[in-house]
């Protein structure tokens, strides 16, 4: 198991340069760069070419910024450039760090990545690394707990819907199970704003952010429950949505389980049901189950709760890179890709020891990786 583990973890280093190198081919097609945006601002605004250049509200100087990003070219192929002086062009190429060919800005920011140096954002006048830890609190908040109630909501309903295949419980539980598939998440949020934030009838939760204003005022127990309060409506919506496909998966893989010859024998040799169901099918039927745990973690601590962050004014991951990537700050889109890259490869590698934490038989190091 070591050697499969360094496997692995050597496996990672030409994966994450791979998805690094074809993002960054990606984004240099892409237009709308942070140097035309820029240029848009000049000629829009009509700002003096001698004037320092602002974006979103905070003043950007050349010896703060420096990025590998963005493939322009001659100046001629800048939308809004005509009229502006070549040399102002350049001093914004060199603000922003786009002087230099795409190879060498990519190989540069791929060295500083290798100490977690991501650069400060184009728009935000901090830098990255401050702004994913900022956001981080919020999306383990939404992250941890929407995926613990999840499993422990999916886990023993899909159980109970195996044991009780084709019964009345099956039913109508299922009836619940189509409504949680065919509901996005983001419409049950919006009707629990309506129903209990204030929409419309109860004004019982709060609808915005992750804690009070006075929260630092309060004591520890009330802390607790502030932060508690301010999670139920957000986590709610998240759970409602994401327990179906949980629950029906657990439901197949047991039912699978139940139909096998190894359960038929423990029964023959006279092991009650609850022995049968726990002590034999149980840890085979949970394998699919539970060593998807981590990158169920990972997909909502990332990327599930886009919509529900804005709904809820929860500032988040999600949030972080959905705004990056419509503004074109390529500091926090390279520095936020490769921390979810890297942590989607080490999830990976969790998913497959927990592979033998439930079940001991299997032995990885006897594959290929």
């Amino acid at each position: 198991m070591p050697l499969y583990i360094l496997k692995r973890l050597a496996f990672m280093i030409p994966t994450l340069f791979g998805i690094m190198v074809i993002n960054f081919i990606i984004v240099q097609a892409a237009p709308g760069g942070p140097v035309e945006q820029t240029l848009s601002k000049i000629t829009g605004q009509g700002l003096d070419a001698t004037a320092r250049f602002t974006s979103g509200g905070g003043e950007i100087s050349a010896p703060q910024k420096s990025f590998a990003g963005g493939n322009y070219g001659a100046v001629s192929k800048y939308r809004g450039a005509q009229g502006l002086d070549p040399d102002l062009i350049k001093q914004i190429e060199k603000l922003y760090g786009f002087d230099k060919p795409a190879h060498v800005r990519f190989f540069e920011m791929m060295k500083r990545y290798l100490t977690f140096d991501f650069g400060e954002s184009f728009f935000k006048n901090r830098k990255v690394i401050d702004l994913v830890l900022e956001k981080l609190p919020v999306s383990i908040s939404l992250g941890l707990w929407t995926t613990l109630l999840i499993y422990l909501i999916s886990i023993p309903l899909g159980i109970r819907k195996a044991v009780r295949d084709g019964s009345n419980f099956d039913i109508w539980t299922s009836v619940v199970i189509v409504i949680g598939y065919a509901i996005p998440g983001f419409l049950f949020a919006i009707l629990l704003v309506v129903l209990f934030a204030g929409g419309s009838y109860w004004n019982i939760f709060p609808l915005k952010g992750l804690i009070s204003e006075n929260w630092q005022d309060l004591n520890t127990f009330h802390k607790m429950t502030d932060y508690l309060w301010h999670m139920v409506l957000p986590i709610t919506a998240l759970v409602l949505s994401g327990f179906a496909s949980l629950t029906m998966l657990c439901k197949n893989s047991f039912l699978e389980e139940i139909n096998k010859l190894y359960v038929m024998t423990a029964r023959a040799k006279g092991c009650t049901e609850r022995q049968v169901l726990y002590g034999h099918v149980f840890r085979n039927a949970m394998l699919i189950v539970i060593s998807g745990f981590p990158d169920a973690l990972l997909k909502i601590l990332f990327t599930g709760a886009l919509l529900i962050e804005v709904i809820f004014s929860l500032d988040g991951l999600g949030l972080l890179g959905f705004e990056s990537a419509i503004n074109r700050d390529y500091p926090v889109m390279f520095g936020t890709l490769y921390i979810f890259t890297l942590m989607g490869l080490v999830f990976g590698l969790l998913g497959d020891l927990m592979y033998v934490l439930v079940d001991p038989r299997i032995d990885f190091s006897r594959r290929e990786v």
